[in-house]
């Protein structure tokens, strides 16, 4: 049986970051080989990750950042069990790694990004399921969000859960920044009315003929009070056509165009977790 010493099990525990009774154990285990002890401690984190597979996981970490050319934005969210987890600031720093990775890589998906290395020795998918074990939470990648613009910015909310990305045709930083505020704090459904599923007008429009009907107007004038009230929904639920949080007078797009003729925005995402 190989001797295992407290500089072995201390050093495990600074690559894995697990506990120490159970970086002893994995070492005892695998009778002192270190890569075998890793792959230890990883099954256990699949292992934890299985059991609590049907955990809700609606606290977590929410950051984004844009490029240093301000052209390309992202937003990482990562999900965890508890409120005291989700503020550990090993697990923010965690979060931030993988959005590190992502703006150094931009993949394509949530997909690409979790197959990406996490500093050279395993996937980020890997790593998150080694969490799992570490801190004996469900732990999850909830979003990765990313836009391309002439122009982005960002916004994360001071208790990182809840984060927005916005992208301009051209340079603006201060109503970039505004605009991102706008997102997070007004959560539209869309950019404008054209971008609004016809899933969600469909429904729209069957509430506002059936709390028409409801109030006891007349049915031949049930499609067009739905209609109006349609009108309403795009304006309080578009981004374009919100009023401005900072001048009520204005809507974003008539705000925009205030800071510079012909400033519109080209996209925007917003995550929030819980």
């Amino acid at each position: 049986m190989a001797t295992i010493t407290a500089a072995d099990v201390n050093k495990l525990r600074k690559q894995t970051g697990a506990g120490m009774m159970d970086c002893k154990k994995a070492l005892v285990e695998a009778e002192g080989n270190f890569e075998e002890a890793i792959s230890i401690l990883r099954k256990k984190g699949q292992k934890v990750a299985a059991n609590r597979a049907d955990r809700e996981t609606t606290e977590g970490c929410a950051l984004a950042a844009t490029s240093a050319d301000n052209t390309f934005a992202a937003i990482v969210a990562v999900s965890c069990e508890t409120d005291f987890v989700a503020k550990n600031e090993d697990f923010v720093g965690l979060t931030q790694r993988i959005l590190d990775i992502a703006m150094e890589n931009k993949p394509a998906d949530a997909e690409a990004l979790k197959a990406l290395s996490f500093d050279g020795e395993i996937t980020i998918a890997e790593k998150l399921i080694e969490q799992n074990g570490v801190i004996g939470e469900k732990i999850e990648l909830a979003a990765y969000e990313t836009l391309s613009a002439p122009y982005a910015a960002f916004y994360i909310h001071m208790n990182n859960k809840l984060a927005t990305i916005v992208g301009l045709n051209e340079e603006a930083e201060e109503a970039a920044k505004d605009v991102a505020m706008q997102a997070a704090a007004m959560n539209p459904v869309a950019l404008n009315r054209d971008s609004v599923s016809a899933d969600i007008i469909a429904k729209e429009l069957e509430i506002g003929k059936e709390l028409a009907r409801q109030e006891g107007k007349p049915e031949e004038m049930l499609d067009k009070i739905a209609e109006g009230r349609l009108n309403k929904f795009f304006k309080e639920s578009t981004l374009v056509d919100q009023d401005f949080i900072k001048d009520g007078k204005l809507t974003v797009s008539k705000y925009l165009d205030t800071v510079k003729k012909g400033l519109h925005i080209v996209d925007y995402k917003r995550v929030a977790l819980g």
